[in-house]
């Protein structure tokens, strides 16, 4: 099956766990895997769906092996596991990945869509993301919303600078990326 007919049968099938029309462009995914690449180091997907992001990740030179993905539904985590086959794959929220993943990751890249999620998950979200992430490595976001999509509480309290990145308009809706860091 391909990636668009996964993803709006999954749309049909749960619209409420969906937050998009249509998977990731390829113009979304290598603006997200901007500045990825062999010296990375291991490097956390976080929702990758239909695998657009994690295809992206793969061709900016990061080795299957140092990918791992966190996926809550199990038809994507199928297909997941059948695209990317060196990866390692977490059928589990993402809120849980620090407990899998050991410290000193090089980048987590997140396909969630944390803004029609309650304050609490997200911070839980994007804590885990900063317990694996090494100091100074990126958390890197979109969203297709005008503002960044981590509550500025979760910012402040965490100690987080934020980075606006490209608004990608060949992708719909339109997106922009954000860059995460905690020094």
């Amino acid at each position: 099956m391909s990636d668009l007919a996964l993803f709006r049968r999954r749309l049909l099938q749960n619209p409420r766990q969906m937050s998009a029309i249509a998977p990731s462009s390829r113009a979304l995914a290598r603006a997200m895997a901007k500045g990825l690449g062999p010296g990375t180091g291991r490097v956390v997907e976080f929702g990758p769906g239909t695998g657009s992001l994690t295809r992206a990740i793969l061709e900016a030179g990061v080795a299957p092996e140092n990918l791992t993905l966190f996926e809550l539904d199990p038809h994507f985590a199928d297909h997941l596991r059948a695209a990317f086959p060196g990866a390692t794959l977490h059928l589990t929220g993402a809120d849980t990945a620090a407990d899998h993943v050991a410290a000193g990751v090089g980048a987590v890249v997140s396909g969630l869509p944390l803004l029609s999620m309650p304050d609490a998950v997200c911070h839980a979200i994007v804590s885990a993301a900063f317990r694996m992430l090494a100091p100074g490595a990126p958390f890197i976001q979109f969203t297709y919303g005008p503002k960044p999509p981590v509550p500025a509480e979760t910012i402040a309290e965490l100690g987080l600078t934020v980075e606006t990145g490209p608004k990608v308009w060949a992708n719909l809706p339109p997106a922009r990326v954000y860059r995460f860091r905690k020094n």
